[in-house]
């Protein structure tokens, strides 16, 4: 397959259409996170369909002190890797091509879910994030358009904003593609030195605690749901380890599923242990959350969930997730 590289959107247009157009939407510096979206949008596509790639640096989303000026630009790499991963078409428009008029003076606004977390930490992110992304999609018109869920906050919002001003496109979240240490794949861990990557794999590290510790509570209350409320339940409880829970077993029973905030705690063992190495762990937060809001969830709570992380390694910002799922007695996602 021969990749085309486009720069206007005429250009775009001007392609014949036969089949479902699916895009994937990227700031460059692609890597096997990008290649597995593009491999899961030739899936999508089929071969009768197409596969655009966007390469767009977009400067809305950068705010003051960010590293838009130092953002990876490798053009020719990136249209490589996407031949080699099956996309028919790169997409890769100058600023003036994207905002004809300058920066837009209409935007779109993320509201309340777009001030939380990255939100909070990078004010105006997501408003530029989306105003671009709602450009894009009216300039490759595509059928189905795919996102990582490492960025799992930002797919929430273009879910939303693509339901709540009826674009009529749809969405595809990919789950997250990780490097063998365990380190979700970013255009920014180049940045990372030897030393400060050996920092950064703890957030890796502390998604992973919090997942073990949940899957733990659940299979608990697993096992504790199958017996009775007796003595055998004490003994069964204890026979899996847990000691605490066994000295009261009718107690563990009437438990709140899952425990949301001993997830929460799992996961910072690990951050504080980080903050301590050399260089330090700078974390921004630490946060367990419903994916339709973005807020915070209750020990209360049942269905699906996002533990998430963001923190700096000496000048890079990383961010990383995990989902779960609460009260389904021992399901993880």
């Amino acid at each position: 397959m021969t990749t085309t590289l486009l720069h206007t959107a005429g250009e775009l247009h001007a392609r014949t259409r036969t089949g479902r157009r699916a895009v994937v939407m990227t700031m460059g510096a692609l890597h096997e996170g990008h290649a597995t979206l593009i491999r899961s949008a030739r899936g999508i596509a089929g071969p009768d369909g197409e596969v655009v790639v966007t390469v767009f640096v977009n400067p809305l989303q950068f705010g003051a002190g960010e590293d838009l000026d130092r953002y990876p630009r490798t053009l020719d790499a990136d249209v490589k890797l996407a031949e080699l991963s099956g996309a028919d078409a790169v997409f890769a428009p100058s600023v003036d091509e994207v905002y004809p008029g300058g920066r837009p003076q209409v935007r779109i606004s993320a509201g309340p879910m777009g001030e939380r977390l990255e939100g909070a930490s990078r004010p105006g992110h997501f408003d530029g994030m989306l105003t671009v992304v709602a450009k894009l999609l009216h300039l490759t018109r595509p059928d189905v358009a795919l996102y990582g869920q490492k960025d799992a906050q930002q797919l929430a919002l273009i879910r939303r904003m693509v339901r709540d001003l009826n674009f009529g496109i749809e969405i595809v979240g990919v789950p997250t593609v990780r490097e063998e240490d365990g380190l979700a794949l970013s255009s920014r861990n180049r940045y990372l030195s030897p030393r400060e990557r050996r920092t950064a794999l703890s957030l890796s590290h502390a998604l992973f605690a919090g997942s073990d510790r949940h899957a733990a509570q659940e299979a608990l209350r697993a096992r504790a749901r199958e017996v009775p409320a007796t003595h055998a339940r004490a003994e069964a409880l204890s026979a899996i380890g847990e000691s605490r829970a066994a000295a009261d077993a009718h107690a563990v029973a009437k438990a709140l599923p899952g425990a949301p905030s001993a997830v929460r705690a799992a996961a910072r063992l690990v951050l504080d242990e980080a903050a301590r190495l050399s260089p330090p762990l700078k974390l921004d937060y630490l946060a367990l959350v419903d994916p339709s809001d973005f807020t915070e969830i209750s020990d209360d709570f049942t269905g699906e969930a996002v533990l998430a992380v963001a923190a700096r390694v000496g000048t890079t910002r990383l961010i990383d997730n995990i989902p779960l799922t609460f009260g389904t007695f021992g399901a993880a996602s």
